[in-house]
């Protein structure tokens, strides 16, 4: 199965709900852990006995990792691997976006099978275009892998721009439409948008047929009836996605699981 369908079936059995995995420096220390490469080691390794076989999809925000250089990259190969082995779905918050061979690096790096850092799928930036971040699409289709594109995020610069008319449509209705033409039309596609699920007026998803993830549900102001809302007859393509309101439960691995456990839609 290609990655839409696997993240199908992973909402079917779990519940749909993307968990996040920061190791910000004040969850740390609401933690009771250092703001040091020990304590997001402990961090990660926490949420990983938590959420892995427990939670359809698992979102490592990797600026969280990556200021602590190489060896916070080492703790995100380890965190990765872990839920790998556990088989659950990861997607690398790493937001990566250029042209080229460039591009390819990223690809290579972060969907490649066999590479230290793989996930199952990426976040990608297409401010060069769509078509720019092909090595990344290919890639993760070649490889039973997907991509979640930026395409309405609910800060207020993105939305001021993203909202922007251009030839009769929003950017954001755009850059949903140039997914989905990456997608085929029998079975979900590989290929995945992110929309706020704050976003005011959010883009048409209805053609898409591929996977939706909503950052923004819990302590940022999103709910669960508007991403049921906005999801309507294609809801077991949206993922919420909550980090904070799920994190502030631990180091209790027990409270984790049950605030994820319970969050997760299933209907």
């Amino acid at each position: 199965m290609g990655f839409g369908e696997r993240l199908v079936a992973a909402g079917e059995e779990f519940g749909r709900l993307c968990v996040g995995i920061d190791p910000h420096a004040a969850l740390l220390a609401q933690w009771g852990v250092g703001d040091d490469i020990e304590g997001v080691r402990e961090f990660a390794r926490i949420c990983v006995e938590a959420f892995a076989g427990h939670v359809a999809l698992v979102k490592p925000q990797v600026a969280f990792f990556e200021r602590f250089g190489s060896q916070g990259f080492a703790v995100l190969e380890e965190t990765l691997g872990a839920l790998r082995a556990a088989g659950t779905l990861t997607v690398a918050d790493a937001k990566r976006g250029d042209i080229g061979s460039t591009m390819q690096g990223y690809a290579e790096a972060w969907l490649a099978p066999g590479s230290p850092l793989e996930a199952d799928a990426l976040t990608l930036t297409p401010f060069l275009g769509v078509g720019s971040l092909d090595p990344a699409i290919d890639m993760a289709r070649a490889n039973g892998k997907g991509v979640f594109v930026m395409a309405a995020n609910s800060n207020p610069e993105a939305e001021a721009f993203q909202m922007q008319s251009v030839n009769g449509a929003t950017i954001s209705q755009q850059m949903v439409d140039s997914c989905a033409a990456y997608n085929d039309s029998e079975g979900v596609g590989h290929m995945g948008v992110v929309v706020g699920a704050t976003v005011a007026h959010p883009p048409k998803l209805g053609a898409l047929n591929g996977p939706v993830l909503l950052p923004g549900v819990g302590a940022q102001g999103g709910t669960m009836d508007a991403v049921e809302a906005m999801a309507g007859e294609a809801k077991q393509l949206f993922f919420p996605n909550v980090s904070r309101s799920v994190l502030a439960g631990g180091p209790d691995v027990a409270e984790l699981r049950k605030r994820a456990v319970e969050l997760a839609i299933r209907s």
